[in-house]
């Protein structure tokens, strides 16, 4: 049977650790966005940035930032447990994608996982055990088809659309990674 919000929700352990990948089923009450055709969008939760998580009525889950950016992230509620698990960096991944170039989006992947501290790679290794979460194959490269087949349009309270997940940076942008990935 597939992972739900309601069987995670449940499991007070797995929840916890999840914030130390910065990911939070805390829904906002006030609802800062607007999404064309999906009325009222169902928030989920929450990561430390105030960036919301939504499920769509298609079982899609959405990432919509507090910057202006929006994406389809994941296919599934457990897709996007195992995104979170697998890749706690994917929205830098996305950051660094270079407006989208999946080589450089797995090359900014490679110089993240080597920065991560042990707390995450323990809370990583509990939550897939306590929930029986399998790894995906290829968590970039779903991340990747499921912001680039993005179709959903989200809008700031004013009206004004957000714009893609894909930013413009690469890890040559930042030292700390471009060290990381020689």
């Amino acid at each position: 049977m597939p992972l739900s919000l309601e069987t995670l929700s449940a499991n007070s352990t797995v929840l916890a650790r999840l914030g130390a990948l910065d990911v939070s089923f805390e829904p906002d009450d006030e609802p800062w966005f607007a999404i064309d055709g999906v009325e009222p969008p169902r928030q989920i939760g929450s990561d430390g940035s105030g960036g919301a998580f939504v499920l769509l009525p298609t079982d899609e889950v959405l990432y919509v930032s507090t910057e202006g950016r929006t994406g389809i992230i994941a296919e599934t509620f457990e897709a996007f447990v195992q995104l979170v698990v697998a890749c706690p960096y994917w929205l830098d991944v996305l950051k660094f994608s270079a407006g989208g170039d999946l080589a450089e989006m797995r090359r900014a992947g490679t110089a993240l996982e080597a920065t991560l501290d042990d707390d995450v790679n323990e809370a990583r290794d509990e939550i897939r055990a306590a929930l029986h979460l399998a790894a995906p194959d290829d968590p970039i490269g779903s991340l990747y088809e499921a912001v680039a087949a993005s179709d959903a349009v989200v809008r700031t309270t004013d009206g004004s659309p957000f714009t893609t997940l894909f930013n413009r940076f690469s890890i040559d942008n930042n030292p700390m990674l471009r060290n990381a990935a020689a």
